[in-house]
């Protein structure tokens, strides 16, 4: 099945599952669980990996808001701008890239710094 889905269609489904806060649903739809994601703070594999970025990512910024600035696909090549909102803090910076092959992203980057807002 997954073989038949174009980068594109790929990326989107996962943009659409994301906004949606659906993480479960999908990280084994449109991740290989040979999955490598590279990170400022080192390599994380697999479903598993990824699964604990995306909670690490939700405690940071809790009740989330994310907004996709730029997003370019080329070939087997995606790269994503966004910024995010939440419950005490927000991103300006978010930057991902993707290699998708076969209907499945194989590889991530993730950047993004977090700004604690002022609570008075």
């Amino acid at each position: 099945m997954n073989e038949h889905r174009s980068a594109r269609k790929v990326l989107e489904d996962h943009l659409r599952l994301g906004r949606e806060g659906t993480a479960e649903e999908d990280i084994p739809r449109n991740f290989s669980p040979d999955l490598v994601v590279l990170t400022r703070d080192g390599v994380h594999r697999g479903h598993e990996g990824l699964l604990r970025l995306a909670e690490r990512l939700r405690s940071e910024v809790p009740n989330m808001r994310i907004t996709y600035k730029t997003k370019v696909i080329e070939g087997e090549f995606g790269f994503l701008e966004w910024t995010a909102e939440g419950d005490g803090a927000r991103i300006e910076d978010g930057a991902d890239s993707y290699v998708i092959r076969d209907g499945l992203i194989v590889a991530q980057t993730i950047h993004y710094t977090v700004l604690k807002l002022d609570e008075d």
